[in-house]
């Protein structure tokens, strides 16, 4: 199937009978999320594959090989999906649910919570075509729609964010999952580099952090999440830069300093590698100039 560019922000809603499915040998480069609302579906990336169902969250990061269908015997699979690149701040979130390979899962999401995320979704649709010029217009409200302007991303983001919040803050962990000693370390880990990702952070600091030896440390963490410490690091310095890049005016080496890279050189193929294209060609397609 074809492959959004890694620019384009795109929001749908499908009702797909058994049969559908898409398939993308070399992943996408934008991340695409899916929220099940009724049926079930089959979503595999990289080497995790897991069916979901009713108010099952996933999540599934850039440039790894992805496979989503209808669950055999199903019969139907309902969801709204979201192509997006993510808010800084959303690895936080979604860090406890990760599976490996890109792919977060974040199931069972309370029953009493999905009509406010279904309303997210569908507040998110209608957005995607927004403008500011103060005038309201009853269109039909599409079933896939790809977001224009800044203002319009801005509210989209806006409430896939409140879904996700939503979602991965009430979500029941699976069961074997549940906050052991290890586990809380990890997720403490996590915050802390979600919460200063440009900070020196390294194995041993972390671990310092936590009271693990670092090697303690980077064995439950690379099981727990699929990555190992220093990669998650990576990662969350290039989602905070990719944040100041579309708020801020700083120029790459700033940012790059910001962020908690040593050198330009280094945060700009750090940044391709996890977006796609280079910072300033993500700058400049998401920030047109007026």
């Amino acid at each position: 199937m074809s492959v959004p560019a890694a620019e384009l922000m795109i929001v749908g809603h499908y009702d797909k009978p058994a049969g559908y499915g898409t398939r993308r040998p070399t992943g996408s480069p934008s991340w695409l999320l899916m929220w099940t609302q009724a049926g079930a579906g089959i979503v595999a990336q990289g080497g995790a594959s897991y069916e979901v169902g009713a108010g099952d969250l996933a999540v599934l990061g850039s440039g790894v090989a992805q496979h989503y269908r209808v669950a055999p015997g199903a019969g139907r699979w309902r969801f709204w999906w979201v192509h997006f690149q993510p808010r800084a701040s959303w690895a936080a979130w979604l860090g406890p649910y990760a599976r490996g390979g890109g792919y977060h899962l974040v199931p069972g999401v309370p029953e009493g919570l999905h009509e406010r995320i279904d309303a997210a979704f569908g507040r998110a649709l209608r957005d995607a075509r927004w403008m500011p010029s103060g005038v309201s217009r009853a269109v039909p409200v599409p079933e896939v729609a790809v977001v224009v302007g800044g203002a319009a991303r801005e509210l989209v983001l806006g409430a896939v964010e409140e879904a996700l919040v939503l979602a991965t803050a009430s979500a029941r962990l699976e069961r074997g999952r549940q906050a052991d000693e290890g586990d809380e370390r990890v997720r403490r880990v996590l915050a802390i580099i979600a919460a200063e990702p440009g900070a020196p952070h390294s194995v041993a600091s972390l671990a310092r952090a936590v009271a693990l030896s670092p090697s303690r440390l980077a064995h439950l963490f690379t099981a727990e999440t699929g990555r190992t410490p220093m990669q998650a690091v990576r990662q969350a310095r290039v989602r905070h830069a990719a944040g100041l890049l579309e708020v801020t005016d700083l120029d790459v080496g700033q940012v790059a300093a910001a962020s908690g890279f040593v050198s330009p050189f280094h945060f700009s193929r750090a940044f391709k590698r996890e977006y796609g294209l280079p910072p300033r060609d993500y700058r400049a397609r998401l920030r047109p100039p007026p």
